[in-house]
């Protein structure tokens, strides 16, 4: 719903209550007058005080003191506006009944039956009203609360809180197993260099790898006997892993090679089965300095580098974390897996070496005493279980709304089938769903899960590792929640132009970006077949569309055209010419474009701000017959009818310098569907 109509329903809302109690008809003057003989037919004002009050109370039926001549005509009565459709004979034979005639129709049995039908109207108009108010202007309507704005915004600020509290936390915890890796590689890896701990681009080293088997069995052998003597050598606490009976688990050596390949040299022939297999052994932990020829001789396991595919060296080592990184001023234990492969699948001379370590949290054993801060550990989980409290609070509250949206929106269909003989809209319909409710209620969940696994990591009743899980759900979650307040600031005109630009854009945007995409994966495909063998940035296609979509935004582009080899001639200029077109079309003409339907959707918003936004048939029924009549020159009678057979007409009756109010919502459509006007002014047609 736009602003610019409820801000102009908001305004009329305040006396709508009112004007739906009895008192107010017994107040106002409606002595109403036959049009065509100018002669009284009945005052109501002390008449239709108790009918309208019983009829909004009590539900009672009109009293029979109503009973007249002289009935209009059923066309005078049988017709509503057409953008809602017609009031059928049924609902004009509901007020006859109403009033107590079964046979002989009746002008004030009809009346009665009209002021019915237009206090149920008017009653649905205040309820759709008030749902689509902002929490601001449901306060100044009914003095209620708003509630549910005070609870997101202690949200935002408890989650935020929360959040940053928790950074901290697992920026500590990520970089005490990463600093654990570099350390392993210094350990563990021949001739490691401290260079390759820094990321950088374009890469200052080449990847670290073997040429020679000398040199592959040299890394082997350092890599055992650093595993022998960690314990003596290394500066950080790292102990063997061991088993029940207190031995220390040896380190493996596995093999994965093809169940057989050779090559006859000179005349070029070949056996070679493509079945991989995996052959494995243990070397123990020894004093000994470890040679690997020999033990490999020692044992019968050889090492074939023509069928060999990789070969992984697997040892764990324990550690205990004295370092305080959270609540609990307690160790924390930590067992790492350590993988040491040399990789050989391309078969072209150079085995990759690689190191990775895979770090598992265990309980820890032993009687060490320890100072535990027990403020900070209380202080920590009363924030936590506050933000469970407050989202769980916050999560029914929107559900709730919901439901009763969807129950509301139910009504709203079924009033306008049986009173205009109309359906809702698809996108009327929707308006009745609160996407702003959605986000809450998934950022909501994504918070609660967040924070119940952080419960459990702070206080050391998790021995897996879950940091990732908890801090993606915090993370979403409070993503969702800042994207929250765009709906605050949208209760402000100012503000409330970029979302309402966004609104309008994003239809034309993803039909667009439907278009650009396709031209954006043509190109990418074609870079990374045709240069991938020749430029790094094209080596692979998530690079390679990492690639164009930094030249779209003016990243790099030298680099990218210098870094082309000149090997050979044609796909040097095939390069220019294939970064050449990809720039020019998509920065001066793909983005210019983009740019241009996003305005586009500004200056439309600007324009309704300044000429009014365009209304359904549900937000001028939302607005009331009078606001629409003074505000818009899209109502018309049907083909086929008259002005006198649209409800729309009886505001040619509508008494100049009356209120615009509910009340005068009902006088107007009385003296329009019973041909009648108050005496005391004249008649406007």
């Amino acid at each position: 719903m736009h602003p610019g109509w409820m801000s102009q329903a908001h305004s009329h809302m305040q006396t709508s209550a009112a004007s739906l109690d009895g008192d107010d008809w017994a107040s106002r003057r409606t002595t109403m007058k036959n049009p065509s003989t100018g002669e009284t037919l009945v005052d109501t004002r002390s008449t239709l005080a108790p009918t309208m009050a019983n009829i909004a109370i009590n539900g009672s039926e009109p009293d029979s003191t109503f009973h007249q001549d002289n009935d209009p005509s059923d066309e005078e009565m049988e017709s509503v506006h057409p953008r809602y459709g017609s009031l059928g004979s049924g609902h004009v034979e509901l007020g006859r009944q109403r009033s107590g005639v079964s046979n002989a129709p009746s002008r004030l049995g009809a009346i009665a039956g009209c002021e019915e039908h237009a206090f149920i109207m008017e009653r649905m108009r205040s309820r759709l009203r008030y749902y689509f108010m902002n929490p601001l202007e449901k306060w100044e309507t009914r003095r209620q609360f708003p509630y549910k704005l005070t609870l997101q915004l202690v949200k935002i600020f408890l989650v935020t809180l929360q959040l940053i509290l928790f950074g901290s936390y697992r920026y500590a915890s990520v970089n005490y197993t990463y600093d654990n890796r570099i350390t392993f590689s210094h350990l563990f890896i021949k001739d490691w260099d401290s260079s390759r701990e820094i990321t950088s681009y374009p890469p200052n080293t080449g990847p670290l790898a073997v040429y020679t088997k000398d040199n592959f069995y040299d890394y082997i052998d350092n890599a055992v006997n650093a595993y022998n003597n960690v314990v003596d050598t290394s500066i950080g606490p790292y102990y063997y892993h061991l088993d029940n009976e207190g031995k220390v688990f040896p380190l493996m050596i596995t093999v994965e090679e093809y169940l057989a390949a050779s090559i006859v040299p000179g005349n070029e022939s070949y056996v070679f089965d493509t079945t991989t297999i995996k052959r494995s052994i243990d070397v123990p932990v020894s004093d000994i300095p470890f040679s690997t020829r020999n033990f490999l001789a020692a044992n019968n396991f050889s090492i074939n580098f023509v069928t060999l595919l990789e070969l992984d060296i697997t040892f764990s080592l324990r550690t205990i974390r004295f370092r305080d990184l959270g609540p609990l001023k307690s160790p924390d234990c930590f067992s790492f897996k350590i993988l040491i492969s040399f990789l050989n699948r391309d078969h072209d001379g150079q085995m990759l070496v690689n190191l990775d370590s895979t770090p598992t949290k265990f309980l820890c054993k032993g009687n060490n005493k320890f100072t535990v801060n027990r403020s900070e550990k209380i202080a920590r989980s009363i924030m936590n279980y506050s933000v469970i409290v407050i989202c769980a609070l916050s999560l029914f509250l929107c559900c709730r709304a919901i439901y009763r949206a969807q129950q509301l929106k139910t009504e709203a269909v079924i009033f306008f089938r049986n009173y205009f003989n109309k359906d809702l809209t698809i996108q009327e319909r929707l308006n009745f769903l609160n996407g702003w409710y959605i986000l809450i209620i998934v950022n909501d969940i994504l918070i609660i899960i967040g924070s119940a696994v952080k419960e459990q990591i702070e206080n050391k009743e998790l021995q897996s590792d879950a940091w990732d899980i908890c801090s993606t759900c915090l993370g979403i979650g409070n993503l969702f929640v800042w994207f929250g307040v765009l709906r605050y600031l949208g209760f402000f005109r100012t503000y409330n132009v970029l979302i309402l630009t966004l609104k309008r854009a994003t239809p034309n945007v993803l039909r667009f970006l439907f278009c650009a995409i396709l031209i954006y994966a043509g190109f990418t495909f074609c870079g990374w077949l045709i240069l991938g063998p020749y430029h790094m940035k094209f080596s692979s296609l998530s690079t390679t569309s990492e690639c164009l979509f930094a030249l779209i935004n003016g990243d790099d582009m030298f680099a990218t055209f210098a870094a082309m080899t000149s090997k050979s001639a044609f796909l040097w200029w095939f390069c220019r010419f294939y970064l050449y077109t990809f720039i020019g079309l998509f920065i001066y003409v793909v983005l210019s474009l983009f740019i241009a339907l996003i305005m586009d959707a500004y200056e439309t918003i600007k324009l309704y701000y300044t000429e009014g936004f365009p209304r359904s048939a549900l937000e001028e029924f939302i607005i009331g017959p009078d606001d629409v009549n003074s505000s818009t020159d899209s109502y018309s009678p049907q083909d086929g009818q008259t002005e006198s057979q649209n409800i729309h007409a009886c505001h040619h009756y509508q008494t100049p310098g009356r209120k615009i109010s509910a009340a005068g919502v009902l006088d107007t459509i009385l003296e329009n569907i019973c041909g009648c006007s108050t005496p005391t002014q004249p008649v406007v047609k």
